[in-house]
């Protein structure tokens, strides 16, 4: 199946799975510094499914950003299967203004196989949710264009994934 929005030539849209703690590892690192109203999240309890659109900085296309590209952001769809239940905490989901900003997804494995996948917000915040196995996927949505600031996200250690 073909994507109209990528038919010209222009780089495909980036698509990942994890199914394991290696593969959340990627996944948590090119969505690191993404940003997203905190009204952009669903969980449908019925389908066991959580969503969040978000804002991502592309890391993976940083090298050739400073060889005199652009900083690249572009919207992706973070999914995260066979949930059986989330809370939040540190942040007030309701707030129709509030942007948070996503530093990492962190899996702790239970005894049993199931498990709770954090996702870790700056400001103290976080998405726990329950999770009967590892299913993530990363996709984007959009195009890519240009960040607003010009520049990369900058980090004490920065280094390159």
């Amino acid at each position: 199946m073909s994507d109209a929005r990528f038919e010209d030539g222009a780089e495909r849209p980036l698509r990942l799975q994890a199914m394991d703690s290696d593969d959340l590892k990627v996944i948590s690192a090119l969505v690191q510094d993404s940003v997203f109203p905190a009204t952009e999240m669903t969980f449908d309890h019925k389908r066991r499914r959580f969503a969040l659109l978000i804002n991502r900085f592309r890391w993976e296309d940083r090298a050739r950003a400073r060889d005199g590209g652009d900083y690249e952001r572009v919207q992706s769809l973070l999914v995260i299967n066979d949930v059986m239940g989330a809370a939040t905490s540190g942040f007030d989901r309701a707030d129709a203004d509030l942007i948070l900003s996503l530093l990492a997804l962190d899996f702790h494995p239970g005894a049993d196989g199931t498990g709770h996948l954090s996702l870790i917000l700056a400001g103290d915040g976080e998405i726990r949710l329950e999770v009967e196995c590892l299913d993530v996927a990363l996709s984007d949505v959009t195009r890519p264009y240009r960040a607003p600031s010009r520049k990369a996200p900058e980090h004490p250690l920065d280094k390159d994934i």
